[in-house]
């Protein structure tokens, strides 16, 4: 094993000298990415709607292709849905990644091509290890296993003669994986497809705990949830006490910050890493690359062309955006892209803030439609997480999960804002939690401020301290357990506060 640890670091140490270019020609870069997808799409029944083969620069196709939400871009992929092929990529499109659908209530179905898997997911699978293998020559993650937690798949239906299949993005990948990947990953296939989130999980805590896992991949939430089943199921007090050599948590699709005492609770060693990677359904986006920051790294060779909507845009019909060349540090863009699997101009729904250029990396700041303005106060994803990860550090307090919206004016009432927070271990005093998730923001969000400023629009905080499981049993009513399934930090009206203080009245 240590003879394949070392063949496989270097290997993958390899791959750096790759990404060494586009960190010194990202414009050319980006610039080459856009001429190959427009070459490559010519012929596509979208390419000749509009011209492809007259588009000659990054001016021409943002005049001449418009930006597209997912309902907008809808009536091309059901045609892909139905079976047609050659209308948004050129080449066979069979398999489907659903979304979580967290921003409406249909779910998405975001077409995978080869491409978009060989050269977007999988390059970025063994980019972050090449990334990682650098950062620590001393890593022994090749002499054990690696636990992938992913959703499931099935038969799409929507067609009898279309031969195509949706799931969850990480079982689409798991699925079409290289048969040699598979010896190195657990669990197996049958296990890790399975869609009995709860069945599933009893197997992989039963079956997993008895490897020798080197690394986990996964969403916070859920892995939280395996971790403390195979404790249970164990009678440990700590998962290095059945995985002793674990190193090393890659995780995504939600902020790490509120989670990050509680899983140094459960893997109490200095010698953990942790490493963030931006993977969605849409494509690979973005890795943590350095040892000493939480930045990730724009990943510009992944067949994905990047576009940039300032915030006072984006309900514009024609929004004006931006390519890599033109963007600010410290501004929040909503993402736009183009891919090696036919979206076009496509408007993902996260938003990002640059914190670095000429090298360009970001940070997620939140969602398109996930933020509170109810009062003009324009609190974002970002903004809560920071509040909710310092209240927790004044307190005391470890959260598992949380969601929040507006309470509105009413009769004789202020408005305010309404935190529904299920905590692992509760903070000494809610009300001084509550005072400094307040403070916090206020800090941070001078539009929050000015409306809390002497009450005048908007009063403290009201938060729910809810029984653990409570958002788990939400999720579960919601048909939403397991894979990218995420719980909503924050919306704009009362949708999903109603619904869980509801089902706990």
């Amino acid at each position: 094993m240590e003879i394949i640890n070392t063949f496989l670091n270097w290997v993958m140490k390899k791959r750096i000298h790759q990404i060494e270019l586009f960190l010194k020609y990202p414009n050319e870069v980006q610039g080459d990415v856009l001429k190959k997808l427009l070459k490559e799409a010519k012929g596509t029944s979208f390419g000749k709607q509009y011209h492809f083969k007259e588009i000659s620069s990054a001016e021409q196709f943002s005049e001449r292709v418009p930006v597209s939400t997912y309902e907008e871009l809808y009536p091309w992929i059901d045609r892909v849905l139905k079976g047609e092929q050659n209308v948004l990529w050129p080449t066979e499109i069979k398999w489907f990644a659903k979304s979580s659908g967290t921003t409406n209530a249909r779910s998405k179905f975001i077409p995978v091509s080869q491409a978009a898997l060989e050269d977007c997911h999988y390059k970025g699978g063994k980019d972050l290890i090449s990334i990682y293998a650098n950062n620590y020559p001393d890593s022994k993650i090749f002499t054990g296993k690696s636990l992938a937690i992913g959703g499931s798949h099935q038969i799409n239906k929507l067609s009898q003669e279309a031969n195509s299949y949706f799931g969850d993005v990480s079982a689409v990948i798991m699925q079409n994986l290289p048969a040699w990947t598979q010896l190195q990953r657990i669990p197996k296939l049958d296990i890790a497809l399975m869609d009995e989130w709860e069945a599933k999980i009893q197997i992989m805590a039963e079956t997993c705990s008895e490897e020798n896992v080197t690394s986990i991949f996964g969403v916070p939430t859920w892995t939280l949830v395996l971790i403390q089943r195979i404790l249970e199921l164990k009678g440990k007090d700590n998962i290095l006490e059945v995985w002793p050599n674990l190193e090393l948590f890659v995780h995504g699709a939600v902020a790490f910050g509120p989670y990050r005492e509680l899983f140094q609770n459960l893997i109490p060693t200095s010698k953990m890493r942790y490493l963030e990677t931006y993977n969605a359904s849409e494509g690979f986006f973005g890795i943590q690359d350095q040892r000493n920051s939480e930045e990730m790294l724009l990943m510009l060779d992944y067949g994905i062309y990047y576009e940039f909507v300032p915030m006072d845009q984006i309900n514009e019909e024609r929004p004006q955006t931006l390519t890599l060349d033109q963007v600010e540090l410290g501004k929040n863009y909503a993402v736009v892209i183009s891919t090696n699997a036919g979206l076009w101009r496509y408007m993902i729904g996260d938003t990002v803030k640059f914190t670095s250029l000429y090298p360009f990396r970001i940070k997620i700041s939140g969602r398109t439609k996930h933020f509170i303005n109810a009062f003009g106060e324009e609190v974002i994803v970002e903004n809560a997480e920071q509040a909710i990860t310092s209240a927790c550090k004044k307190t005391g307090a470890i959260i598992s999960n949380f969601t929040a919206g507006p309470k509105y004016l009413g009769e004789g009432t202020k408005g305010a804002h309404e935190w529904i927070i299920e905590f692992e271990k509760r903070p000494s005093d809610l009300n001084d939690f509550t005072d400094e998730l307040d403070r916090t923001l206020r800090e941070i969000n001078s539009d929050y401020d000015a409306k809390r400023y002497k009450d005048l629009a908007l009063v403290k905080p009201t938060v729910h301290a809810v029984e653990n499981g409570t958002f788990y049993a939400w999720m579960k009513r919601r048909g939403k357990l397991g894979g990218q399934n995420k719980v909503p930090r924050l919306s704009n009206d009362r949708t999903y506060l109603d619904g869980i203080l509801e089902s706990i009245n």
